[in-house]
């Protein structure tokens, strides 16, 4: 008989934590599962799903302009904000309920209330004051928008949490920040017709992409009417007397505009968890500090996802659930597996990527080749839009494994999610040399590029 009230308690309802729970009670441990806000976690509730949605709303205004090309006479539109908020807030109910009927279908405890450490095996339900024990705990609660606290007016700013439930949509934005977040969104409320503006402190947005990406959607979301300010930042944020918001930058002036949005990265969602008193060790960004399988310091509490700010993506967050249990429930110790992560950016046009950058592997390989395509899509052809699509292969000449592929264009996250399992595999140029195109394709580049456009030799191009 156990002496716990919980062989398995779970802090927060995202996708690590759902999936960590569901799969304990499956095997007959007693759980429960403690939510704040709602189940489904960022990703669902505030993050990748509603985000894509928005994202198919936002691409509407060119399907209808290139329509013409093809012989279609499309008549006049219009967008109403309210009535994709309450399409998207119909589909996240309908997924919540299915993480909720998951959960409770394989017997674990929902308790929808915030859950805090007080102990190695003791949590604090904070609605009732409760104090229940477990004998194992897991810590999967995410991270939340950096707030920017420093920044004076930062109060008046929406973060991408606002973004999904705005009651009217702006006539204009100005949204700060370069990575995937600020730039999907840049996108997204440029294709629902508001005027966008994004500021960007570096040399180039999405920093840790390959440069031949960045600059190329850099390039398409300014022939598309973006605004982007680089190697500047804001100052303060101020309202003006008609009630919008006054920017002011560092280099640039100011900015107006209805909203002002900042997308600076995502902290770890660790305050105020009671970690201290449980003796949980975290870094300096508040993350949870854990081994190789989710353990953290004290051997009873586990982390799991973005709160220890590993890798900050659903389907990590999804494996490192599984991992623990094999590793704690079915005595099969397994660690998640971070390497060749496939990854994608909804911007427009989009990104699919996985492995390594070209900037990246010439520094990890003494000699690499990198192939190179840059073409007009078929689509545009007919359509008239002055779009390109880009592919890169990067390879490593000493054993010709394929190290990086990256592609900017439609469907770029589709065909980075099968170009996963071919890295993965180890295939080398000639495995991709020897396979058959499909045609046509855009996706039939990646295997007629026969000739590398050019080699990288202890660091320089050759």
């Amino acid at each position: 008989m156990s002496n716990f009230d919980y062989d398995l308690f779970v802090i927060g309802g995202g996708s690590g934590g759902v999936r960590s729970g569901r799969l304990a009670a499956s095997l007959g441990k007693k759980v429960g599962i403690a939510e704040e806000y709602r189940f489904g976690g960022t990703c669902v509730i505030r993050g990748c799903v509603p985000k894509k949605l928005f994202v198919y709303a936002s691409q509407y205004h060119e399907h209808f302009e290139d329509a013409a090309g093809f012989g279609w006479t499309v008549g006049e539109s219009r967008f109403d904000w309210k009535t994709l908020i309450a399409a998207k807030d119909k589909e996240i109910d309908r997924l919540e309920g299915l993480y909720r009927k998951g959960l409770e279908n394989a017997g674990a405890e929902i308790l929808e209330t915030r859950a805090e450490l007080v102990g190695p095996n003791s949590v604090r339900l904070t609605k009732s004051g409760k104090v229940v024990t477990a004998e194992k705990i897991i810590v999967a609660v995410g991270g939340a928008p950096n707030p920017h606290d420093a920044l004076p007016g930062h109060e008046l700013c929406i973060s991408s949490n606002e973004a999904f439930h705005l009651p009217e949509l702006p006539g204009s934005i100005v949204i700060a920040g370069g990575g995937y977040i600020a730039v999907e969104f840049a996108n997204i409320f440029h294709g629902l017709g508001v005027e966008t503006t994004l500021i960007y402190r570096g040399a180039e947005i999405l920093s840790r992409f390959d440069h031949d990406l960045r600059r190329g959607l850099h390039e398409a979301m300014e022939q598309k009417g973006i605004r982007i300010i680089l190697h500047d930042h804001f100052v303060s944020v101020a309202k003006t007397a008609d009630g919008r918001l006054a920017a002011e930058t560092k280099s640039n002036g100011t900015l107006v505009a209805d909203q002002v949005m900042l997308a600076l990265g995502r902290d770890p969602y660790t305050k105020g968890l009671g970690l201290e008193a449980a003796g949980v060790t975290t870094n300096e960004r508040g993350a949870i500090i854990v081994d190789q399988y989710s353990r953290t310091n004290v051997p009873s509490i586990f982390a799991l996802g973005d709160v220890t700010d590993r890798v900050q993506l659903t389907p990590v967050a999804i494996h490192e659930a599984m991992c623990f249990i094999e590793t704690e429930y079915k005595n099969n110790p397994t660690s998640p597996d971070h390497d060749l992560i496939a990854t994608a950016v909804f911007s427009q046009p989009e990104i699919g990527t996985v492995g390594l950058s070209e900037e990246a592997a010439a520094k990890k390989f003494e000699e690499i080749e990198v192939y190179r395509a840059q073409f007009r899509p078929m689509k545009a052809t007919l359509s008239g839009r002055a779009e390109k699509t880009v592919m890169k292969l990067i390879v490593n000449a000493a054993d010709r494994k394929v190290v990086g592929a990256h592609i900017l264009g439609h469907d770029a996250g589709e065909m980075a999610q099968l170009l996963g399992i071919t890295l993965k595999a180890g295939c080398t140029k000639d495995d991709f040399d020897r396979t058959m195109a499909v045609h046509p394709t855009a996706a039939e580049e990646l295997v007629t590029m026969y000739n590398p456009s050019y080699r990288v030799r202890n660091g320089e191009r050759v």
